[in-house]
């Protein structure tokens, strides 16, 4: 990771961190404007940034976090090298671990003007607050985890007069979102559904249609790689498995839990497609299957078991990939250890 530091040669990017060393930081969330006004990775190498409008934000982050004491700060623009795929893919499957670490995350509202509302002289939430709440900023994909993430997080105008914060303006943000005030408090995302997690996105979008999707990876706590351009439908498919997989190895819950194997010895298991439709899901939902085996007999301990489609034919690991179907239930037999065919 990355971040921007206030020197007194200006402000410079440090070398890539080692995340379990981060000094304290402060953190921007934004709306991006035009891609050729945003000051970029490349320009904060070269020293062509100063030029563009998106530099503006990067002034008010670290005027703000010298006010807070703090030294470094991040910003998504000019901190990911997004040239390089791999760096990108690590940024955007850590960026919700990055803003909960933050020790500020300042939101930059750049279409509020404290001008327009005479907040220098006499702040008056009436003013603005419509303002505030038709903000294009809550209407943007990335802005949810921005909002969730981090314990801290302060909304500022355009001039970086300070609005309120998170704790603050909680009914409103509320309202807006549709965020129980509970979750803007810090309340575990593992006690919220899956449908009422999603229905906090829905009405967002991002650029990349599927951004969407990886926009969320965070709020569930899983971990997928980026294929841009496989659209959102099968991105979102992708996290709903990923998340399916994760719930099965931590057995948070038993109706997530598709194969138990205590006393298993002659019994059938239905597994759906979707977790186990290529083979290397499915092994790890095996393995992680028999590594609950209590007290059962040597050749259960060993894993003797057959995988049947839904006609009873046993699918062999060399052919799964091509043969199982969406929609199908796969059974796992577990068998005993003379009936078991070498």
């Amino acid at each position: 990771m990355r971040l921007l530091e206030r020197s007194d040669d200006g402000i410079r990017l440090t070398k890539d961190l080692n995340e379990s060393t981060l000094p304290r930081y402060a953190i921007l969330s934004h709306t991006w404007g035009p891609d050729t006004e945003e000051v970029s990775f490349q320009d904060m190498v070269d020293g062509t940034g100063r030029g563009k409008l998106g530099y503006k934000k990067i002034t008010f982050c670290a005027a703000q976090a010298e006010r807070d004491m703090l030294r470094y700060f991040w910003i998504d623009t000019c901190c990911i090298d997004k040239a390089n795929n791999t760096e990108l893919s690590r940024a955007i499957n850590s960026m919700f671990r990055w803003y909960r670490k933050a020790a500020r995350c300042y939101v930059y509202m750049s279409d509020i003007y404290a001008e327009d509302y005479e907040l220098d002289t006499k702040p008056n939430e009436l003013d603005w607050e419509l303002a505030f709440r038709a903000n294009r900023w809550f209407t943007r994909g990335w802005t949810l985890q921005e909002l969730i993430a981090p314990a801290s997080v302060e909304f500022f105008t355009a001039e970086g007069l300070r609005l309120g914060d998170k704790r603050s303006l909680e009914k409103q943000i509320s309202e807006v979102t549709r965020i129980p005030i509970s979750v803007l408090r810090g309340a575990p995302l593992a006690a919220y559904s899956v449908e009422e997690r999603f229905d906090w996105a829905k009405s967002r979008r991002t650029t990349q249609e599927e951004d969407w999707a990886y926009s969320l990876l965070g709020i569930f706590g899983v971990f997928i790689s980026l294929i841009y351009g496989e659209g959102k439908d099968n991105a979102v498919r992708r996290l709903k498995r990923e998340f399916e997989l994760l719930n099965i190895d931590k057995g948070e819950e038993n109706s997530s839990q598709y194969v138990q194997l205590r006393d298993a010895v002659g019994r059938k298991y239905t597994i759906p497609w979707h977790v186990g439709s290529q083979w290397t899901a499915m092994e790890k939902v095996i393995i992680d299957a028999f590594k609950n085996i209590e007290e059962l007999n040597k050749h259960v301990r060993e894993g003797h078991y057959d995988l049947e489609d839904p006609d009873g034919h046993i699918i062999h690991q060399g052919f799964w990939n091509k043969l199982v179907r969406p929609g199908w239930q796969i059974t796992m037999k577990i068998l005993s250890s003379e009936k078991k065919t070498e």
